[in-house]
């Protein structure tokens, strides 16, 4: 049985390599953050972070992170009684309509700010999120969540 760490946590997982991770952290899992969206990785509402990087997880295979790689999902980035600084500013800012991308939304906002620490713009994170879809219209609310959390960070 493949072993992966999500959330900090190592697992056994009764499934195929060949699996599509969202299906693990939805299924056997029950982690509930990541979205199926379009299957296609063209959405963003299933992106999670895989050694740090926002990756699709309706594209990545149970086998491409079995063994050292670490997963987090928006339940592992925060908690209720200390949220990460963009779960945090994502509520401050009403950022969230129906919600389906907002894990998505977030998780890529995640590696953004890890990635770029200083002198973020408005445009930079615009561009980050370009294919993270929101039907919902509530981008410029996620734009200034995202930079919420960058000045609390000090990015």
């Amino acid at each position: 049985m493949p072993r992966i760490t999500v959330n900090g946590r190592v697992t056994e997982v009764d499934a195929d390599p060949a699996t599509p991770l969202i299906y693990v952290l939805r299924n056997d899992l029950a982690l509930n953050g990541p979205k199926l969206g379009c299957g296609r990785a063209q959405c963003g509402a299933c992106t999670v972070l895989v050694d740090g990087h926002a990756a699709r997880s309706c594209q990545v295979k149970l086998g491409d992170v079995a063994g050292a790689q670490q997963v987090t999902t928006l339940e592992g980035l925060g908690t209720p009684e200390a949220p990460h600084a963009l779960q945090a500013a994502f509520i401050a800012e009403q950022a969230a309509q129906c919600g389906y991308c907002t894990s998505g939304m977030i998780m890529q906002a995640a590696a953004l700010l890890a990635e770029r620490r200083a002198g973020l713009t408005e445009a930079q994170v615009a561009e980050a999120l370009d294919h993270n879809l929101c039907r919902c219209g509530t981008q410029p609310r996620i734009v200034r969540a995202v930079m919420r959390a960058s000045r609390q960070q000090g990015a």
